[in-house]
């Protein structure tokens, strides 16, 4: 069935990579057109918490509630709002935690969506054969497609 409006997630982390594909995301979303509004998600994935133990009387704060998170947010979301304000494109950003590339696969299965972009991971073949990548990951298991961006 084809589909003119679409649902799109792209993957946030604050590197050039990341930015590229932040780019790339508003340029598929604003290709729909006006009459087919495309919906855009930003979505940083930071490392999920560890489970507090008996021996933690004072558990850390999540990242989003420790001091100067916001410019840190800001950061990182700038390029993406940024184009995406440029081109009149309608975006939803959200923090989650967990392993992003299980993170983000289960975000486009609940949100429906059709396209995950991610940025290529710049690792070495050594380093990706050794920790994998999040790209990688994604691209093998997603339900929906991969953009790949580098």
């Amino acid at each position: 069935m084809l589909r003119l409006r679409k649902k799109i997630i792209v993957a946030i982390d604050g590197s050039p990579q990341s930015d590229k594909a932040a780019e790339e995301a508003v340029r598929l979303t604003s290709v729909s057109g006006s009459k087919f509004k495309s919906e855009l998600f930003a979505v940083l994935v930071l490392p999920s918490m560890k489970a507090p133990s008996f021996t933690d009387f004072f558990p850390d704060k999540p990242a989003t509630e420790m001091p100067g998170w916001q410019e840190k947010r800001d950061r990182l979301f700038y390029v993406v709002e940024k184009v995406a304000a440029e081109a009149d494109v309608q975006l939803e950003s959200l923090v989650l935690y967990g392993d992003p590339a299980e993170e983000l696969m289960l975000m486009a299965e609940e949100k429906n969506c059709d396209v995950i972009v991610v940025g290529s991971s710049g690792k070495g073949r050594m380093k990706r054969t050794l920790l994998g990548s999040v790209s990688t990951k994604i691209s093998l298991h997603a339900h929906c497609s991969v953009y790949i961006v580098r």
